[in-house]
């Protein structure tokens, strides 16, 4: 069985990296042979929110989409289109129509993000939002023969348009996300946070609480991919690092308290909440706001703690900070919780069983 999959990023994107990239073996393993077709190209990809290379990446996008189209001839080999979010990261959705009548198979659509919501990019303000094309998603939903979901949230938007919708979670090879190993040595404990230049104002806005915080206990904040030149708080000590795909793991391991902030607006409430998958699959103890999955997604006040208000991460976070045994115990529990819940295993059979099941009816 040979299935096409259409992705807008390349294998740096967290979405293909694990929506997609991870399953290639798995799936293989099932008979079931995956081929990743990325509208971007990793030099691109790094480009793409660098404002100073706009004309490069102009450019370049239009280089994309023109081999994009190249892509579609390939549908004609599959049984079964998989869209990752959209083929295009702007424009309608011109491509995966061609594929599929080019194919003449049907489509699955995968959603970890609720791109049906609009949002304002913060690299390109209007402009990257009128290309955007936000109604595609919804376009995709109807087209689809069903849509794998990240999370709850997304299910139910999939399903009020009457489409038949499957949760499959984001999750990680837990054999590679492990708890680092216990060196027992003295250290200042580390607050980390890893994302994105559009996740950061998540993270800045707890900056309140940590600024309290720092006045009572001394920790250190570890910030990775924030895409931020400098991030200064008043009285914190802030280690800044860009994102890397070598260092990914280690930085999670790193942490001895994970930050997991979201807002409360329509675009959180369709987030995977993958960074509690994440923490938790490296032992690490977070705290986290309980909405869309991530009040879904773990144990509450086992695996990790609740915080909604400044006062709330104030106090969650000192009271991890004053209390190592705790750490651990929450820690521990979160390793466990993942392993029996959020394998690649599992989601892997999940997802071939969707495919097969898609080719046999149109067959």
């Amino acid at each position: 069985m040979n299935v096409l999959a259409f992705a807008s990023y390349p294998v740096q994107a967290a979405a293909t990296r694990y929506r997609l990239h991870q399953f290639v073996d798995a799936l293989a393993d099932r008979g079931i042979n995956l081929t990743i077709r990325p509208f971007l190209d990793s030099q691109l990809f790094e480009l793409l929110y660098d404002r100073g290379a706009l004309p490069r990446t102009a450019v370049g996008l239009l280089r994309a989409g023109l081999l994009r189209l190249g892509d579609v001839l390939a549908a004609r080999k599959a049984d079964v289109i998989l869209v990752q979010r959209e083929a295009m990261m702007f424009g309608p959705p011109l491509v995966e129509r061609l594929a599929m009548r080019m194919g003449r198979c049907p489509m699955v659509l995968d959603l970890d993000d609720a791109t049906y919501v609009s949002y304002l990019s913060p690299t390109y303000g209007r402009l990257g939002s009128a290309l955007k094309w936000f109604s595609k998603t919804d376009d995709l939903i109807r087209w689809a023969k069903i849509v794998t979901c990240g999370n709850r949230p997304i299910a139910e938007h999939v399903a009020a348009l009457g489409k038949q919708a499957g949760i499959i979670p984001t999750v990680v090879d837990t054999d590679r996300f492990r708890p680092r190993p216990d060196t027992h040595a003295e250290h200042v404990s580390v607050l980390g946070w890893i994302g994105t230049h559009s996740t950061y104002q998540y993270l800045a806005s707890i900056f309140p609480a940590l600024q309290r915080l720092a006045h009572a206990q001394h920790f250190r904040l570890k910030v990775v991919g924030a895409g931020q030149e400098k991030i200064a708080i008043p009285g914190v000590e802030v280690e800044n690092l860009a994102w890397s795909l070598e260092r990914e793991i280690a930085d999670f391991q790193s942490f001895d308290i994970g930050l997991y902030p979201m807002l409360e607006d329509d675009w959180s409430v369709g987030k995977s909440g993958f960074k509690s998958v994440q923490y938790m699959a490296v032992g690490v103890p977070f705290v986290t706001t309980p909405v869309g999955a991530c009040a879904e997604i773990g144990e509450p006040n086992v695996t990790h703690l609740f915080a909604r208000s400044q006062d709330e991460w104030c106090a969650a976070l000192a009271h991890l900070l004053a209390d190592e045994n705790l750490r651990r115990r929450m820690g521990a529990a979160g390793r466990l919780h993942a392993l029996e819940h959020y394998t690649v295993a599992v989601q892997a059979q999940k997802l071939a069983n969707v495919l097969r099941a898609v080719s046999e009816v149109a067959q």
